[in-house]
């Protein structure tokens, strides 16, 4: 389930190195609303950048359903809770310029000229990732309690491995965040400066405040104790590879710009360990794949069923 959750928003993204920067930049047209679903308008705009979208990735497919489609999705993820912020989406379009090697000036080049704009792109990018999430929740729900693994199965499972226990990594860590309100966003490149320089001093997490001491709107949380697990998503690559005693690279987040320090690492096994490693097993089981593109499927065509949609 979650190697499916992951792969689905990339899976169509890959098509875009292939198109060349010789493409001309298409004229600006007037938007009308084309159609309205759930009281959400979907302009003629929009769906002309589906359309442009849908030739980039050499695929077939219809633009407006697309759109009508993706509003359903960020509709449903809204009404969830789920809410993917511009820090997220960003970071997203950033990881895929790099993962196809491209600097991200050549992307936003490729969406301009070829219709599809950065905008429709990171805007698809966001529908993606939050019914990833929606769909996450649902399957997690119809498995019933929560979709987490219970001590009992996993002993059983441990029986099953001839009594082994998992081993995983648990991490002491320490955020470091330079503060950046969002009416000060122009001056954050100034911020990065500052913490790059704390980073480059952090030998450990026992000297941190006394390195930031003077240092404005600075905040050094301890974070306790992580399995790897349960490493945050947006930060779990970068702390893995980040020797004890340092810190990651700086990145910018919704409250400004922050690291990770690595306080401490070891292995360990015990009943959490195994619960946890086992649950993650399952949900990265290939045979879970075809469940959640089912699940998703069946998922969406309930949404167009309840969907209030007026065609102009």
């Amino acid at each position: 389930m979650k190697k499916y959750l992951l792969s689905a928003s990339l899976a169509l993204l890959v098509a875009t190195t292939s198109v060349s920067l010789t493409l001309t930049t298409p004229p600006a047209i007037a938007a009308t609303i084309k159609y309205i679903v759930n009281d959400v308008p979907i302009t003629t705009v929009d769906i002309q950048h589906r359309a442009a979208f849908l030739r980039l990735q050499h695929r077939k497919g219809d633009a407006s359903q697309e759109m009508i489609d993706q509003t359903l999705k960020l509709a449903e993820a809204q009404r969830l809770g789920i809410r993917i912020s511009d820090t997220q989406v960003n970071d997203a379009y950033a990881r895929f310029a790099s993962s196809n090697k491209m600097p991200l000036q050549k992307l936003d080049a490729i969406m301009a000229q070829s219709g599809v704009t950065k905008e429709h792109f990171k805007e698809f990018i966001r529908g993606q990732m939050a019914w990833n999430q929606a769909v996450g929740a649902r399957y997690r729900s119809e498995q019933g309690g929560g979709g987490r693994m219970s001590e009992q199965d996993a002993v059983r499972r441990m029986l099953d491995n001839g009594g082994n226990k998992p081993t995983a990594m648990e991490y002491m860590l320490q955020q470091i965040i330079f503060v950046v309100p969002a009416s000060e966003r122009g001056s954050i490149g100034k911020r990065k400066r500052e913490a790059e320089a704390l980073r480059t001093r952090f030998n450990g997490c026992n000297t941190t405040r006394d390195f930031a001491k003077g240092l404005l709107d600075v905040t050094v949380k301890d974070l306790g104790r992580y399995l790897a697990p349960q490493l945050p998503s947006d930060w779990a690559d970068q702390i893995k590879k980040t020797k004890v005693g340092s810190a990651t690279a700086v990145r910018e987040t919704e409250r400004g710009v922050e690291f990770i320090g690595v306080c401490s690492a070891r292995e360990v096994s015990d009943d959490k360990v195994a619960q946890l490693v086992f649950q993650n097993q399952e949900a990265g089981g290939g045979g879970q794949d075809a469940q959640a593109e089912a699940l998703a499927k069946k998922y969406l065509e309930e949404l167009r069923k309840r969907a209030r949609i007026v065609k102009r």
